[in-house]
């Protein structure tokens, strides 16, 4: 059964008497917000549908020291040592479900990395006042089965956020749920204000 996070809320990864997942997917997801006069008058006067939207979902991974150790983004879609996988750029958030997805192989993660840090970003500019029903859910990619989610409730006039972060610890991963607000158009803006909520 999938749990839904709070923000600010950590998870243990841990399954099965403390045998830890081994292949799992960060799946984002967000949708063009409707503006308040949508409606059939709202159409009649022109207040359609917002313009695409396109957010960027990455993963910056840091050492214990938070030094970044590899980032895998839409310019480079996988990781240095190949266990982290970006499915590729999504341009405009239409459709329901995930509009990217980051595979990650736990197992294969260089040993010296110890967090890994989600990230949402708008490349165009475009806020997060524009932005509905923003998630981030992380999934077994071993049987399909979602293990948590967190939906992003607050708008603003940020173009990045800082959505959640994964850390290894001696009993294996654990998921923390962040939201937090930030600027910059790619996740190498995030880099430091990332390593801050570590």
């Amino acid at each position: 059964m999938s749990i839904s996070l709070n923000k600010g809320q950590t998870i243990s990864l841990s399954k099965d008497g403390g045998r830890g997942l081994t292949k799992v997917f960060m799946g984002c997801g967000w949708d063009p917000a409707q503006p308040k006069n949508s409606g059939f008058l709202g159409g009649l006067l022109g207040g359609g549908r917002v313009d695409e939207i396109d957010l960027d979902a990455s993963v910056i991974l840091y050492d214990a020291a938070k030094n970044v150790v590899d980032m895998v983004w839409f310019q480079q879609l996988r990781s240095q040592d190949g266990f982290i996988e970006h499915g590729g750029d999504n341009l405009t958030g239409d459709g329901d479900g995930d509009d990217e997805v980051i595979h990650v192989n736990l197992e294969g993660i260089a040993g010296k990395v110890k967090y890994l840090v989600f990230t949402v970003n708008s490349f165009r500019g475009q806020t997060f006042n524009e932005v509905d029903n923003a998630f981030v859910r992380l999934v077994d990619d071993t049987n399909g089965k979602e293990i948590c989610k967190y939906t992003l409730t607050e708008q603003g006039p940020h173009t990045g956020v800082i959505m959640a972060s994964m850390e290894k610890t001696g009993s294996g991963w654990k998921m923390t749920a962040h939201g937090k607000p930030a600027g910059g158009r790619s996740a190498k803006d995030l880099v430091i204000p990332a390593a801050a909520i570590l």
